[in-house]
């Protein structure tokens, strides 16, 4: 008994580090965009990567990393709240609340938005696979 107490115990404490580690990664993830760092963007987004837009406009990794780059896509604050994980094995689920300012191809944007990404592990290292924005009339409390 006494040893399936441990198990269980110990499979806790590996997902309570996983989900940290995973809120981790959605803080370098927003660290790397508002300082348009474009190589730890792509040693973070995954290959395949689907990144959709509140605006409805949906970018590749290579696409999403240019526009970064070159300014077409700025990001001038970004306040993430509220993170929740979901894990699911070798992939993992955040959704969080933002308040995100900057310029893109419609200029000027002071949003709020409800955000999903999707991470996957691959080769030993977690990728962000997916991420979704939808505006929002409000941040919850």
């Amino acid at each position: 008994m006494r040893m399936i107490l441990m198990a269980v115990a110990w499979a806790g404490l590996l997902e309570a580090e996983t989900k940290a580690d995973i809120i981790g990664l959605d803080q370098a993830w927003r660290k790397a965009i508002l300082a348009k760092d474009a190589a730890a963007l792509d040693k973070m987004l995954a290959d395949d990567l689907v990144y959709g837009h509140a605006t409805g406009i949906v970018d590749t990794k290579a696409t999403y990393i240019a526009k970064v780059k070159s300014g077409k896509q700025l990001y001038q604050t970004l306040e993430q709240k509220k993170i929740t994980v979901n894990l699911y094995g070798t992939s993992a689920l955040t959704h969080s609340w933002m308040h995100v300012t900057g310029v893109n191809q419609d200029g000027k944007f002071d949003d709020k938005v409800m955000l999903i990404h999707f991470w996957v592990k691959q080769n030993g290292a977690w990728r962000l696979a997916g991420h979704q924005t939808t505006k929002v009339a409000q941040i919850p409390d």
